[in-house]
């Protein structure tokens, strides 16, 4: 059975998985992990989507302000045994309802040219593609997307 839940970056659920995502990506950005993964520090987020089947934390997501009419969607992260469920697009769904019931009106993302399955997602799910933002700007491994939520 599937629970979704909100809660903020204190949870211990987040945390290891966050630290099994950090484990992944940095097998996947090779030689990159050490500039993406400055960008990805969770002490500073509030809003966290944590997704468990059977008493377990099998995948999280996060929203973190970027402006006053923007959230940036961070460490979108699904168990590999869990995967190929919909579980990664229900918590990037639960995401975007949360970020517009706080008053946001859209949702912004960067993920890596190598996360093939990450860009597939975002695309599944209705985001499109934008010039890269803030950090990424020039950045050619990265790829940026928005929703308007």
């Amino acid at each position: 059975m599937e629970r979704t839940i909100r809660t903020d970056s204190q949870n211990p659920d987040f945390i290891a998985l966050v630290k099994k995502l950090d484990a992944g990506l940095a097998i996947t950005d090779g030689a990159d992990h050490g500039f993406y993964n400055q960008f990805n520090k969770i002490d500073k987020i509030r809003y966290v989507v944590l997704v468990y089947e059977n008493g377990e934390s099998v995948g999280c997501g996060a929203i973190k302000e970027f402006d006053s009419d923007t959230m940036e969607i961070k460490r979108m992260f699904v168990d590999k045994e869990s995967r190929g469920k919909g579980i990664a697009s229900s918590i990037l769904s639960e995401l975007e309802i949360w970020a517009k019931e706080l008053s946001y009106k859209r949702c912004i993302l960067e993920t890596g040219i190598r996360q093939t399955e990450a860009i597939g997602l975002y695309k599944k799910s209705g985001f499109s593609l934008i010039p890269n933002y803030g950090q990424y700007e020039g950045i050619a491994g990265s790829l940026c997307f928005e929703k308007i939520v």
